[in-house]
């Protein structure tokens, strides 16, 4: 329990792919606006991310490696990806119309999301375990949806304080954004 435990930690707070790894940064500046896009796209890729490491690992593990194609690793994880991304799409659109437009040209990019692919790549690099694959790519979703929510707070109280015209827009969610990771750098070493 204590290692399954630490693995998700590490891999929500200390090894973080948005603040830690700088992945998936373009969903990261782009949805976190508003609570409702960020917990969104936060829970689409939670289930991306999940569903995409149930597959990609027992593809490579015994697909790819038993046929000695284990350097297509990346075309078939990505492919493998975008099913999911549009499984999710198809859902939303039927079951939140509002949340589905809400997200627009993001939610297609979730294929392209290297904090998606990172995980099953990292998984299969790493050497993890199925459980603790899947347990990863909890941790890096949760992760995912931990940032975009802080985020969301903080670029909320920006737009709603007075600021100098030349720090508004993207100059105040960069700063913003590098303070955030500076404040997650702090946890670094403790996991």
């Amino acid at each position: 329990m204590p290692a399954i435990l630490a693995v998700l930690l590490t891999a929500m707070i200390t090894d973080n792919f948005v603040v830690s790894k700088f992945m998936g940064i373009c969903p990261f500046l782009g949805v976190s606006k508003k609570l409702d896009s960020a917990v969104g796209m936060g829970a689409a890729v939670i289930f991306v991310m999940i569903c995409s490491t149930l597959a990609t690992y027992p593809f490579y593990h015994f697909v790819l490696v038993p046929l000695g194609l284990d350097y297509l690793y990346n075309i078939g994880f990505i492919l493998i990806i975008a099913i999911f991304v549009q499984l999710v799409e198809i859902i939303l659109k039927k079951i939140s119309p509002s949340l589905h437009k809400l997200l627009g040209v993001y939610l297609p990019l979730i294929t392209t999301n290297c904090a998606v692919l990172g995980v099953c790549i990292l998984n299969v690099d790493n050497g993890l375990s199925f459980g603790h694959s899947l347990i990863n790519a909890l941790g890096a979703g949760l992760g995912f949806l931990m940032a975009l929510v802080v985020f969301s707070g903080v670029r909320g109280r920006i737009e709603n304080n007075d600021i100098p015209e030349a720090f508004k827009g993207v100059p105040s969610t960069l700063v913003a954004a590098a303070i955030l990771v500076l404040g997650f750098m702090g946890f670094s070493g403790m996991i």
